[in-house]
């Protein structure tokens, strides 16, 4: 393969991807800490005793509070000092169309505040991160642009191969203003291939014939019952059955006869895979397990998709890794903003050079 055709293509999709690199590299990098921004604008919580509240109180509290909501499901905090959250649809609010999100005191299971579910800038940047607030198209558009970026950063490793040990043992002859462009993509190499890869892996599914098939859909609100079952009751038997297993996000059964899904985690899990969807409990509209659904029963096709998820968004171990992603994910800006330089010193010389010739 000839460098000329290499590096052509190499310049094209650094072109047509630049603007997607530099956006989705910025937002990225504040994603990483989208639940510790989320935290910080959760209701403060005053303590009022050491005893937690159930969720069966925490669902009666809110349907009292909303007796004709249609709820949906609640998040269960990880910490004693943070709210519980529901997020429920009632006519009250935009007709029911949209959910609304209401945060009960994890002690005493009263209302403390409400706010519009996904409501706030970082819920707005994760939507611009994921489809651009462009709906489907905006979701084919990720797909593409992930695939284009993908190819440059191919392109680029062949282009520059030579001098990947160079930087790596710092030879000085490299170390120049002018190969800075050259210098970040060698650092950022392993991580901008991995971000490239699972983004790609995550949005493939633009490529299929079933992403363009339309459906007509009209949600209708149903009044949610009450608890046909004590959910704590059930909850000990899990705990009798599964002792490491721990509830984060419940989504509860929307008529008497439905099942009830109970996600988490348990503790012998991978570091790796989430701490509110590993796991997934369904129980029966009494409140007896009806079937597991555990991380390690899963396919391994669906265990990579966890995975990559993962991989991709940062959603593993603690603050060193956050910044390390967060540190990492500005080179994609950096390298979009270089890369653009290189060409249009280029572009701007080979005119100079036109206009030489011509005289």
């Amino acid at each position: 393969m000839k460098k000329g055709f290499v590096f052509y293509i190499h310049s094209v999709a650094g072109l047509v991807s630049g603007i997607f690199i530099l956006l989705m590299s910025l937002s990225g990098a504040v994603l990483i800490f989208h639940d510790d921004i989320d935290l910080v604008q959760l209701p403060a919580v005053i303590e009022a005793g050491n005893k937690i509240a159930s969720v069966d109180d925490y669902y009666s509290s809110v349907q009292k509070q909303y007796p004709d909501a249609q709820i949906s499901n609640c998040i269960l905090p990880s910490a004693s000092d943070k709210p519980v959250s529901f997020f429920i649809y009632d006519s009250s609010y935009k007709n029911g169309t949209k959910a609304l999100e209401v945060f009960l005191h994890p002690q005493t299971a009263t209302v403390l505040n409400t706010r519009s579910a996904g409501a706030g800038f970082i819920s707005w940047l994760s939507k611009f991160h994921n489809s651009f607030h462009l709906g489907k198209t905006g979701e084919w558009l990720l797909g593409f642009f992930a695939l284009i970026f993908l190819v440059s950063i191919v392109t680029g490793i062949i282009l520059f191969r030579k001098n990947i040990l160079a930087v790596l043992i710092f030879r000085k002859s490299v170390y120049k203003r002018s190969n800075l462009h050259q210098l970040i993509a060698v650092y950022a190499l392993l991580f901008n291939l991995m971000i490239a890869v699972t983004g790609f892996w995550m949005q493939r599914y633009v490529f299929k014939k079933e992403f363009y098939t339309s459906y007509d859909y009209t949600a209708v609100l149903k009044v949610s019952p009450a608890l046909p079952f004590s959910f704590d009751s059930a909850y000990n038997e899990i705990k009798e059955q599964q002792p490491d297993f721990t509830a984060r996000v419940i989504y509860f059964a929307q008529s008497n006869k439905g099942k009830t899904a109970v996600y988490g985690s348990r503790s012998r899990n991978a570091y790796i895979h989430s701490k509110k969807f590993a796991d997934v409990i369904f129980l029966d509209s009494t409140g007896v397990v009806l079937k597991t659904r555990f991380i390690n029963e899963i396919d391994v096709a669906d265990r990579y998709d966890i995975i990559n998820s993962q991989l991709h968004m940062g959603k593993f171990g603690g603050a060193g890794i956050k910044i390390s992603y967060f540190v990492f994910g500005l080179t994609g800006a950096l390298l979009s903003i270089t890369g653009f330089l290189i060409w249009w010193r280029r572009t701007k010389g080979n005119r100079r050079k036109g206009v030489l010739s011509k005289s």
